[in-house]
């Protein structure tokens, strides 16, 4: 639904998103010129101009058709377009598949530009997470379908961290377990390793309980809690 509307079969709506797919396939046969021209109909919005002042950055040549040009190119032509359509929403699953470095770099660029200065919202879906962490406000992690976690980056930053704490005395993981926070949790020799979704001065009191001889503060990228967050099991840590 957009806002309360059915989006399926729903042209009006429709008009307000822009949606490149991972794989762009469509219109094999048309020149890039005729892409734009079809949507120079369908969308009343799509501003040409806006295309190929992209273009002059992408560089494709829109003299050929679709199925002629490379991975890469036929991203850059699916970005450009979906720029161009000036919706209110732009929906990118794996916009930089197939991107080399400087023009990823480029494309952030863009998308931040975008956002500042038409107040639009745009979606990521993508596996590349360090690149997502450069630009987007908020994070949904999603597990078989289902949302595993969502927060913003900035409280995400702050409140999930990974600790280190080794104790003197007798400490074991049932122990530590009744802290609240904590959603994974190993153990080598005398020193335990926690990740924990809820850091504070009230967490860290609460480890000081157990009169720990040190506690270390790790910091993690996005990818770090993707991956604490989805895989099974504990922590696969080495202790150096």
């Amino acid at each position: 639904l957009y806002d309360g509307e059915e989006v399926y079969d729903n042209p009006k709506v429709k008009e307000k998103i822009a949606y490149v797919a991972d794989e762009n396939n469509f219109f094999t046969s048309f020149t890039i010129k005729d892409i734009i021209k079809f949507y120079k109909m369908a969308y009343k919005d799509f501003k040409e101009e806006k295309f190929h002042n992209m273009n002059k950055i992408f560089n494709v040549n829109i003299k050929k058709r679709f199925y002629m040009l490379s991975k890469g190119n036929k991203m850059r032509v699916a970005l450009m377009i979906a720029f161009a359509q000036c919706g209110e929403y732009m929906i990118l699953d794996e916009p930089t598949s197939g991107l080399d470095p400087i023009l990823k770099n480029k494309l952030l660029k863009f998308l931040q530009k975008e956002v500042k200065e038409r107040n639009i919202t745009i979606i990521i879906s993508s596996h590349h997470l360090n690149e997502l962490e450069k630009v987007c406000d908020d994070i949904v992690i999603i597990d078989n379908g289902k949302v595993s976690y969502e927060s913003s980056l900035d409280n995400m930053r702050k409140s999930i961290k990974k600790i280190q704490v080794a104790f003197d005395m007798p400490v074991y993981e049932e122990d530590l377990k009744g802290i609240k926070g904590i959603f994974k949790l190993s153990k080598v020799g005398r020193v335990f390793t926690i990740i924990t979704d809820d850091y504070s001065e009230k967490f860290i009191d609460e480890l000081k309980k157990f009169e720990p001889l040190f506690i270390e503060e790790i910091d993690l990228n996005l990818e770090d809690i993707f991956i604490y967050r989805l895989e099974e099991g504990g922590i696969d840590e080495e202790i150096i």
